[in-house]
């Protein structure tokens, strides 16, 4: 069966670090992310404002600036479970600070605050923030936003994660 195919693409700079890794990402680093979102649909729309689309590249990337750029872009990426960085974050004299975040992620599946020691953007995740795990939680936080963008025409099949021009993640639900 043939299929129509898109991509679009955003770049975020943001910072974060693996707790657990036994070598450099072990600290508290940042990188130029690119975030490739892959579309597919049986057919094109067939009126309408994205007549002869899968799904117009301006929703795509409205989405991906709202859901990704807005949230993680010159921020900080945390995992929930990376006691010692949320400890450098949390503001002074702020006791509750932790498990308000902790609960949020578990409420929400991630944590946005601006309200950190130093007024700096902090994203907490419940996962380590490796590329391969961006790359799910972005295509699940992405999904049902094509979906809908696209009057459910277009089905949101890949999300990839470089960190670096020769280092990708691909998420692919089979």
């Amino acid at each position: 069966m043939s299929t129509f195919r898109v991509r679009r693409r955003i770049e975020i700079d943001a910072g974060h670090r693996i707790m657990t890794h036994g070598s450099k990402c072990r600290n508290l680093h940042g990188h130029r992310y690119v975030i490739e979102v892959e579309c597919e649909a049986a057919h094109l729309h067939p009126s309408g404002e994205q007549t002869d689309m899968v799904v117009d590249f301006g929703f795509l990337k409205h989405e991906m600036m709202r859901l990704i750029d807005a949230p993680c872009d010159h921020g900080f990426i945390a995992a929930s479970a990376d006691a010692e960085l949320l400890a450098l974050f949390a503001p002074q004299g702020a006791q509750d600070w932790t498990e308000s975040i902790l609960a949020e992620v578990r409420e929400n599946g991630a944590a946005l605050t601006t309200r950190t020691r130093m007024g700096t953007k902090l994203y907490v995740v419940p996962f380590q923030p490796t590329a391969e795990c961006l790359a799910k939680h972005w295509f699940e936080v992405l999904k049902e936003p094509v979906r809908e963008r696209s009057d459910s025409t277009a089905r949101l099949v890949a999300v990839r994660v470089w960190e670096t021009p020769n280092c990708m993640a691909e998420y692919a639900p089979g």
